[in-house]
């Protein structure tokens, strides 16, 4: 009746040509009034139109405000009634989720307080929760929805959640798959049959996710793509269900077909002094192979960046295949499509709010008229990302014109500054405890600071730390630090207190060089269970201060952290170092003067490679090595602390940490260095070297576990420590172990378990069959 009276009414006013006068706005809260004059559309001065009134309630319909809306007219006054739609006052859910959980439940309804109440948003936020615990595997889930009046203006709301149950896949079933192992074809579902250990976190239980099973047929698919069957057929998943123990068959029907070698590769492109040969060199798939399409695609990436290198932004990489069944083989033509070199005209940045534009710009390898570089691209994305300063960091280009583009570096900050505590466990030092206060990026300028504590079994460590990674926005560093270290080897503990100051810089993008001096106020005791009960006082209860200055250079292009594939890691220490003490009685006997002014050089060398690419295989290989050597004049003493030990995670696993040390024994009254099989007091040594070969293979992709095996081999010898005796060269004193390492990126960090076997243990060496470690890197 009211769209009736008011067609009436405005068909009057038009016959009369009427202007509008004054426009009122009845009911209105959410909008003002000049807000509500722009969506409508209607200005005072208009002429009455009937076409633009309908309209203008239109649009304030399309806002989502409003129950209702109607117009009447006055003269040449235009009135807009408004009935608002009421607000959600309370949201929660019932039935299932409580604390984070319901939080983020609640999150993923699109829906807060706040709201006015939609219906048919409410019926989507229903449709969203059935949806987010079918991904969490709860099978007919059925969600009901309450509303109850709180006032005239709100309602509370309420989702009744009944989560249904959950069906485990207790087997899979894949018709016609003869050719490729039922286990690959299954390696990348998401809805499979449990692993034997799927009760452990992070490994799969068998939870079927509803909303994923349209998908695996996709993903089975790829995966004989992957194996050079571009002919194969999979049938979407067929899940059966007994409701009765709730456990589930899939079942897929699969046509193989044939399986398809590369044959001709060809690369179709215009740019002057670029050979196509020089390009088909450096592409993964060769004449030959089996067709992969994960390699093509990787190799369309390989070129897009080397083309994207000579300042072609915007390069395109259009694969044609040709296939031939009769020779069962695919020629492959990449077509480029370069388009035009482009130069840098301005570097956005968005998204901090507390890091500064200069701190960013420090990391990005582009500038203002640079040209276009894709590698250098790449590379400013992965120098911003590992900064641990942003949660997320993207590098768009922006076409300015058509040589000309923008690159918008977009972040997301992450909270930097944390008050943390943990733990982890050794099978060496036991149970540890750790927290600190510290900041990666104090106040927005990139400069890290650090106040913390670890406690051990066998440990008690402190300490203070400052580091600024880029003083002044230049290449240079600037590091500062305080510690104090409470550590208890086999027969001693050593007590110190030491301070480091350190300036660095990098050079080029790999290669990081620094130099520091250190102060050390060392203080160690012989232990109380120590196995050997004379000259208690010689050796083990060494006073002193340590004044050092260092040097030290490292190359590292690896491409992961925690699992490089590819790349070499290799750094150098010089350190010189000045004591100053007291000499105890027993050492002074034994025929030493003075503490040692020495001289410790430190290397380490990793190299790490690939076979995927060459075997179709994810295998790993790993050749590490060690060695330090110390330096110091004859009759001068160097303390215990300061010497070498191996053993245990690091050096030679299947020995006990710090284990494995020159010996002295006292025969007749006389010390001296204990022969082969001879049990004595462990001095350290003065040059230790040892190498690591491992071979590492991939077990559970989804739980981030890798299986290594590996083969170590050490050796030890020190200086003329006892005046009679001569030196004992590297391979005076030699051991090697052999074993295994269950290698897992868990959830709290990375994990090693390792299995280990001394291959030629003498008497008194101690070995360990088992060691473990939490939060170091493998």
């Amino acid at each position: 009746m009211k769209k009736i009276a008011l067609t009436l009414v405005l068909a009057g006013a038009l016959l009369m040509a009427e202007k509008i006068s004054q426009i009122e706005y009845v009911g209105l809260a959410h909008l003002s009034p000049s807000v509500a004059t722009e969506i409508s559309g209607i200005h005072v001065g208009d002429e009455m139109d009937l076409a633009k009134i309908n309209q203008s309630v239109k649009n304030f319909y399309a806002q989502g405000y409003f129950e209702d809306v109607w117009v009447e007219s006055k003269g040449s006054m235009l009135i807009y009634h408004f009935k608002e739609k009421v607000a959600i006052a309370n949201l929660e859910i019932k039935g299932f989720g409580t604390g984070d959980e319901g939080k983020k439940l609640l999150e993923s309804t699109g829906l807060k307080k706040g709201d006015l109440y939609d219906q048919r948003r409410v019926k989507q936020a229903q449709k969203a929760l059935i949806t987010n615990l079918e991904s969490q595997g709860y099978y007919d889930t059925v969600v009901e929805v309450t509303t109850t009046k709180v006032n005239q203006s709100s309602i509370s709301l309420v989702f009744d959640v009944n989560k249904g149950e959950k069906i485990r896949i207790q087997k899979t079933n894949v018709v016609g798959a003869k050719e490729v192992e039922k286990g690959e074809l299954e390696a990348d579902l998401v809805n499979k049959e449990a692993d034997f250990w799927g009760w452990i976190p992070f490994l799969n239980d068998g939870v079927a996710k509803v909303d994923q099973l349209e998908y695996d047929s996709y993903r089975m698919k790829e995966k004989y793509m992957e194996k050079g069957y571009l002919d194969a057929n999979v049938s979407k998943p067929l899940m059966k269900v007994d409701f009765g123990s709730y456990r589930a068959d899939v079942d897929y029907q699969v046509e193989e077909g044939i399986q398809y070698r590369i044959g001709k590769i060809n690369i179709t492109q215009n740019l002057k002094g670029l050979e196509s040969k020089t390009l088909i060199d450096g592409l993964t798939l060769k004449s030959g192979k089996v067709f992969n399409i994960k390699r093509m695609r990787t190799d369309m990436e390989t070129l897009k960046e080397k083309i994207g290198n000579r300042g072609y932004a915007y390069v395109d990489i259009l694969p044609q295949m040709h296939k031939d069944p009769k020779t069962q083989t695919i020629d492959l033509n990449y077509v480029i499509r370069e388009g035009v070199p482009v130069t840098v005209n301005d570097v956005l940045i968005s998204g901090n709010s507390v890091t500064k534009d200069r701190v960013i710009r420090r990391y990005i390898y582009l500038a203002p008229g640079d040209k276009y570089n894709a590698t250098d691209l790449k590379d400013s994305k992965n120098a911003l990302g590992r900064t641990g300063f942003f949660e997320k960091v993207d590098i768009e280009t922006q076409r300015v014109s058509e040589d000309k583009i923008n690159l918008l570096v977009k972040v997301k900050e992450a909270p930097t500054g944390t008050i943390s505590a943990g733990g982890g466990y050794g099978s060496y030092e036991g149970l540890m405890v750790n927290a600190s206060i510290s900041d990666k990026n104090l106040f927005g300028s990139g400069i890290s600071s650090t106040l913390g504590f670890e406690l051990s079994k066998i440990s008690t460590n402190y300490n203070l730390s400052f580091t600024n990674p880029r003083v002044w926005d230049s290449l240079y560093s600037l590091g500062f630090s305080v510690y104090k270290r409470d550590y208890e080897y086999i027969d001693f503990t050593q007590d110190q207190l030491g301070a480091n100051l350190s300036l660095g810089r990098q050079f080029y993008r790999h290669i990081y060089a620094s130099v520091g001096v250190g102060y050390v106020d060392n203080k160690s005791e012989i232990n109380s269970d120590s196995n050997t009960t004379y000259w208690q006082d010689i050796f083990y209860n060494d006073k002193y201060q340590k004044l050092s200055g260092f040097g030290s250079l490292k190359f590292d292009n690896t491409d992961d952290y925690y699992q490089p594939r590819e790349g070499f890691i290799a750094s150098a220490t010089l350190e010189l170092s000045s004591l100053d003490g007291e000499l105890d009685q027993g050492t002074l006997e034994d025929g030493y003067t003075e503490f040692a002014n020495f001289t410790k050089f430190s290397g380490k060398f990793g190299a790490y490679y690939g076979m995927e690419d060459l075997i179709d295989y994810d295998l790993i290989l790993r050749a590490k090595a060690r060695t330090t050597v110390l330096f110091a004049e004859n009759n001068a003493y160097i303390p215990i602390a300061e010497r070498l030990f191996m053993g245990g995670i690091g050096s030679i696993r299947g020995y006990e940490p710090y284990s494995l040390s020159p010996q002295i024994i006292e025969d007749g009254g006389i010390k001296r260095i204990a022969e082969e099989g001879e049990v004595g007091k462990r001095i350290g040594g003065t040059k230790s070297a040892s190498v690591s070969l491992e071979a590492s293979i991939p077990l559970s992709e989804a739980a981030k576990m890798r299986l290594a095996f590996f083969v170590d081999y050490g050796m030890i010898g020190t200086d003329p420590i006892l005046t009679k005796d001569g030196d004992l060269d590297f391979d005076d004193i030699t051991r090697s172990s052999a074993g295994a390492v269950l290698e897992w990126q868990s959830g709290f960090g990375p994990i090693n378990l390792v299995f280990a076997k001394a291959i030629d243990p003498k008497d008194g060496d101690r070995t360990s069959v088992f060691e473990f470690s939490m939060g170091t890197k493998f």
